[in-house]
Parts: structure tokens; C-alpha cells; sequence
């Protein structure tokens, strides 16, 4: 299939969840073409089968914003038009499953018939697009795609539950790479961290109020007082300075690390005891799967899709969100006993299996195959 892909190019899960599918169906022997302002960020491997087509948005005195959707939409009809794409995968509703649609009705006038598969990662449906400007263009952007996908099935229901929804809406999971967490650093690089009898407890986001970073750092302060440990910060956002200065006023800013964006992530979570996740609310939980593909036991809030990812009791534990008090006591019972944490950390290991990506990739290469064949004959 030659496959034309729609993402935001930065380090957010939907644009990574979107680069890690295409270079995936690119190994499977399908022909990829990413359309968007940017080359993503983890989009390093361009080739026969991998190709880059950059919207340029062109400065116009007249325009206060400029208007991105256009832009988008006249570069999808050339690039459809140029590579032959059979179907065109959309990340995000707004502004991608809009701009897909006008370019669709583009083509159609040329007598190209063009699917669109649209798949909602939660900042689109639970935050951007159930604001009262917006909603009335995320349905009709939904209803007019092809096909549906949702990240998780908590999203699903948010979504039927928050716009007059006709289109069905499968459930396709996000996943990992498990063979990229197959890890041989060694210990003296742990020490680099944190001394052997300190516990390494880590949290990674874009530190916005949503992830609670207030929240992460209570519990570490928690947690120290009874184990000894280090907390990895990991990330960059409006709440880091707020977090710096909590640290101070609770006298734990020598025991946290902050470290802005890493390109070691793989190497912090191989030496991590614990992920923290205790946000307001997750369209499914992406850091936490990459935590427990590492084998890193969860400690999370019980919202959204995180349950669907996090088992309570065996992965690690839930809790109501903003429950300080419940979410420091179960990171203390699993780090306060080490056959305990052992066996969690196995237990987390185990479940990342499930969402590896020969798992979850063929169930988008069969909603190609399926929409591509429902396409009107010519």
C-alpha cells in the first residue's frame, strides 16, 4: 500500500506514536509518506520506502494566523496526486481530519476518491475539541472520515459522550518498540544517578498542569522520607520553575534531578525503581508503558485510559487523582521490600508485551486494506 501520514512533528505521543507506525508499515514493505510543517522528531530514517513532504504555510500580510489548514489541505491534493497514496491516515481530528476532508473533496473533483482514516489521541476530543469553537468542525470532521480510531477505549466513550458522533470508532491501542528495550548499560552508569542505596523514581512529561507536577513531587517527598531515593525529572513546561521552587520549600532540591528534554530516556528508565504518573487526566498513558516495557512498576492516578495500561495490584497501583497520601503508600510498599518490587517489576515487564507493535500495527494494516476497498470503483 502506498500510505500517506498526518502528524504533528514533536515530541508529544501522538507524533511519536505516528512516526513509530510508519517506519514500522515501511519495514513491512508498504510505501510511507509523512505530510506535515516539520520532519518528526524521531522520523531519522528516509529512504525508498520513508519519504518527508513538508507543508510550507507562506507569510500574507493579511492573515493575523496563518492558515495552516489550507496549506495542509492543498499539499495532501498534490502529494496524493504526485505519489499515487491510496489512503491517507490523520492523526489528531483538528485541524488534520479537517484539512483531509477539503482535500478530499478536492480530489474528488478530479475523480480521485481518496480514504481518510482519522485517529483521536484525547487532547483533540477531551481538551481542543470539546471547546464550544471547535466542536461543531471535531464532529464534523469525525463523521466525514473513513474510519475511526481511538487510542484507548476510555477515549472512545469520552468521544461519543462529548460530540454527536454517526461514525463507528475502533479501539487500535498505542504501542511500542519492546525490541528497543532490550537494554545492556551497566551499573557504574547507574551510579551516575544515584548511589546503590538510593531508589531511582522517575516521572516524564511536558510538565504541564494536566500531569500534576506538583502532585510527583509530594510523593517523592513522601516516599524519601521512609526509602532512601533520587527523583528524575524529566521533561520541560510551564510548571518546571513551580516545581523547582516546591523542591526548595520542602528542602529535597539536592535529591532531584531535573533534566530538561533527554535523548536518555531509555537509559534513566533502565535504572528506574518507580514511575510516577499521577495526572489529571491520559487518553491512555503512553510513559507509562514505556515505563513498564523497561521494567519500571507504575504508580498512577485511576483516569482515562491509564487502567487500561496499568494493572492495579499487579503493575503497580491506582489511585483517585490528586490522592497524595494513597499514591505514597503504595510506592512505599513496593519499595520498602525488594522480592516485592522484583516481582512487580516483572509483573510490568510482562504487560508491555501485549502492546508491543506486532501486536497492534496489523490491526491498522487490516483498516487500511478494509477502507481501501470500500473506496467507489472508477
Amino acid at each position: 500500500m502506498i500510505i500517506g501520514l498526518v502528524c504533528y512533528p514533536t515530541f508529544g505521543g501522538s507524533g511519536v506514536v505516528a512516526t513509530e507506525l510508519g517506519l514500522e508499515l515501511a519495514k513491512r514493505g508498504h510505501e510511507i509518506h509523512f505530510i506535515t510543517y516539520n520532519q518528526p522528531v524521531r522520523l531519522d530514517l528516509l529512504g525508498n520506502k520513508v519519504h518527508f513532504h513538508e507543508v510550507n504555510v507562506p507569510e500574507y500580510p493579511l492573515f493575523h494566523y496563518q492558515p495552516y489548514e489550507l496549506a495542509l489541505s492543498s499539499k495532501l491534493v498534490d502529494t496524493v496526486k504526485l505519489h499515487k497514496i491510496e489512503v491517507l491516515h490523520v492523526h489528531y481530528a483538528i485541524p488534520h481530519a479537517y484539512a483531509a476532508y477539503m482535500a478530499k473533496k478536492m480530489l474528488q473533483e478530479e475523480g480521485i476518491h481518496l480514504p481518510i482514516v482519522t485517529t483521536l489521541h484525547g487532547t483533540d476530543i477531551t481538551l481542543v475539541g470539546s471547546h464550544p469553537f471547535y466542536k461543531p468542525a471535531v464532529s464534523f470532521s469525525i463523521n466525514k472520515s473513513d474510519a475511526v480510531t481511538a487510542v484507548s477505549e476510555s477515549l472512545r466513550e469520552d468521544t461519543f459522550r462529548l460530540f454527536d458522533i454517526k461514525n463507528e470508532i475502533n479501539v487500535i491501542t498505542n504501542f511500542i518498540d519492546i525490541d528497543k528495550y532490550k537494554f545492556s548499560f551497566t551499573d557504574c552508569q547507574r551510579g551516575m544517578m544515584a548511589p546503590d542505596d538510593e531508589k531511582i523514581i522517575t516521572h516524564i512529561s511536558n510538565l504541564r498542569p494536566v500531569k500534576r507536577i506538583r502532585d510527583v513531587i509530594k510523593i517523592f517527598y513522601n516516599i524519601q522520607k521512609e526509602v532512601p531515593a533520587k527523583l528524575m525529572l524529566i521533561g520541560e513546561g510551564p510548571d518546571k520553575e513551580p516545581a523547582e521552587k516546591l523542591c526548595q520549600e520542602l528542602g529535597i532540591l539536592d535529591k532531584v534531578v531535573f533534566f530538561g528534554r533527554s535523548n536518555e530516556i531509555d537509559k534513566i528508565l533502565c535504572f528506574t525503581d518507580l514511575f510516577l504518573l499521577p495526572s489529571e487526566t491520559e487518553s491512555f498513558g503512553l510513559a507509562a508503558l514505556e515505563a513498564m516495557a523497561s521494567g519500571v512498576p507504575v504508580i498512577s492516578s485511576n483516569t482515562g485510559g491509564i487502567p487500561e495500561v496499568n494493572v492495579h495490584g499487579i503493575t503497580g497501583f491506582l489511585s483517585d487523582v490528586g490522592d497524595v497520601e494513597d499514591m505514597s503508600k503504595n510506592a512505599i510498599h513496593i519499595l520498602s521490600d525488594e522480592a516485592r518490587l522484583k516481582q512487580f517489576k516483572n509483573n510490568a515487564k510482562e504487560r508491555s508485551y501485549l502492546f508491543d507493535l506486532h501486536n497492534i500495527v496489523p490491526q491498522y494494516e487490516k483498516l487500511y486494506e478494509e477502507t481501501i476497498a470500500k473506496r467507489p470503483k472508477v
